[in-house]
């Protein structure tokens, strides 16, 4: 009889991955970095279960992305009140908050689970080359 493995919490070992998106296309980095979160690049892979990696992402002010998308894109949100919907367009989130275009493409990556909440907290996205994560990348 062919019993299923189920890793148990101690046996779970999380490393840092670093990546660097400056040139890099949105949809293809950001598929590689939720495989990386998920932990699909581990031999003992179970899903519903966070055994992915912390992955630290720089440079997000400097991707790219295919066709007319950085004036096409728009990103909405709605406060609730009437007339209160405000739209983005990627060129402009890119110029101020480049860590939320990079965020939002994984979280689309990520399976609707209870763990998805805890897994995209694994990512750190910075605009630039500089973060404060160097100790645990290094390793």
């Amino acid at each position: 009889m062919y019993k299923s493995y189920y890793p148990k919490a101690k046996e779970i070992e999380s490393e840092w991955v670093l990546v660097d998106a400056a040139g890099e296309t949105l949809g293809r980095i950001a598929s590689k970095i939720a495989a990386t979160l998920l932990g699909k690049h581990k031999p003992t892979f179970t899903p519903g279960v966070p055994m992915g990696d912390y992955v630290v992402v720089i440079n997000a002010a400097h991707i790219t992305t295919t066709g007319n998308r950085e004036t096409e894109k728009f990103y909405h949100k709605h406060s609730g009140y009437p007339g209160g919907l405000k739209s983005v367009s990627l060129r402009d989130q890119l110029k101020t908050h480049p860590d939320r275009v990079i965020r939002d493409a994984v979280w689309g990556m990520l399976p609707k689970s209870k763990f998805s909440r805890q897994i995209i907290k694994r990512l750190k996205v910075y605009g630039g080359a500089e973060h404060p994560h160097s100790a645990q990348v290094d390793k």
